[in-house]
């Protein structure tokens, strides 16, 4: 597609805020000044992880630390992607995304999911094989309760009755919604229910999720509509020269993937097949995009293209990277590509 920007392309932060071997408190600080950095940047939302006992994840609470972003932001919409919604009861879940959506004056994106890693749910009582039943009836509870009034139900898994719904979010009728998915069947029900869908892997599997999303968005809607997100993820670092962006991005990617395997190897558990176990392994299967500000555009536009996606989820901040690394990246980005949108 050469150096074309798609117009309708959009441009993201994702965070795992994973342990960078700092201090956890100057780690919350660094990254509340990167997001105040990409909301004067002009990217459009800033998307928290949640993990739980792990070095992977430092914000097991995302609605808590985006409240903090909230009030250091004024533009850069928030959420969670995701909360894991078997963790949380629904009508908490639901009061949690009122208080951060008033907060912020309604910039909330709400990404719900059950959870990738079974043994984190196992740590609060929950089994892998009840987290799906309870995730499905928990996300159709959130969704009823957004509409407001009274919220009856009667499940498996949870029983509410007339109960009154005093609080409401500031957008409406709802704030928007993701999933992150990696199959072409969970973006089935993302399209089906008006949702926007984030996606990892190489840009070949990534186009089979999103040409499934956006066929079964025209045959729900009668159009191709083009303002759901078909969102690409992607950790990237940009330096002055292709040289100096592998010397900050290699030890930081093995530093973010120890902390990634950490809960597998305690619990002597396989690791994904998928998951690159070296940089250069990260690279060649587009988990990574580091180099100069000229190979990174290259690179990035062809698996945009490649990944049929309108959504660029940048993961700027990961392992040792350095906190100027990051704003450099985020401000290069800008310059390389928002700047020339309309």
């Amino acid at each position: 597609m050469g150096n074309a920007i798609p117009s309708n392309l959009t441009f993201g932060i994702f965070d795992h805020l994973d342990d960078n071997g700092c201090d956890i408190a100057q780690q919350y600080a660094d990254r509340l000044r990167l997001a105040e950095a990409c909301d004067g940047l002009g990217f459009y939302a800033y998307h928290l992880a949640e993990h739980h006992c792990t070095p992977h994840g430092r914000g097991p609470s995302p609605n808590l630390f985006l409240s903090s972003v909230a009030q250091r932001t004024r533009w850069i919409r928030i959420g969670p992607l995701v909360m894991l919604l078997p963790l949380y009861h629904p009508l908490r879940a639901f009061e949690e995304i009122c208080m951060l959506d008033q907060l912020s004056g309604g910039r909330v994106e709400v990404g719900i999911g059950r959870g990738s890693l079974p043994i984190e749910l196992s740590y609060f009582g929950m089994c892998a094989d009840a987290a799906p039943g309870c995730y499905a009836e928990a996300s159709e509870i959130l969704i009823t309760a957004m509409r407001g009034g009274t919220l009856s139900h009667k499940g498996q898994h949870f029983e509410l009755s007339s109960i009154p719904l005093t609080l409401r979010p500031h957008q409406r009728p709802h704030p928007p919604m993701w999933i992150a998915t990696g199959r072409p069947e969970s973006a089935l029900w993302a399209a089906a229910n008006g949702a926007n869908i984030a996606c990892l892997g190489p840009s070949s599997s990534v186009r089979r999720i999103t040409d499934a999303f956006r066929a079964h968005r025209k045959e729900n809607t009668g159009e191709d509509d083009q303002s759901s997100f078909r969102g690409l993820l992607r950790m990237i670092v940009i330096g002055r020269s292709d040289r100096e962006a592998r010397v900050l991005a290699a030890p930081a990617y093995e530093h973010w993937l120890a902390s990634f395997k950490f809960l597998y190897e305690v619990n002597e558990l396989q690791t994904p097949p998928n998951l690159p176990l070296t940089f250069d392994e990260a690279v060649e299967n587009e988990l990574c995009v580091v180099g100069s500000a000229a190979s990174v555009r290259q690179t990035l536009l062809s698996q945009i293209d490649a990944a049929g996606a309108n959504y660029l989820l940048c993961q700027l901040a990961f392992g040792t990277l350095p906190l100027d690394a990051s704003l450099y990246t985020a401000a290069t980005i800008q310059s390389e590509f928002m700047a020339h949108l309309n």
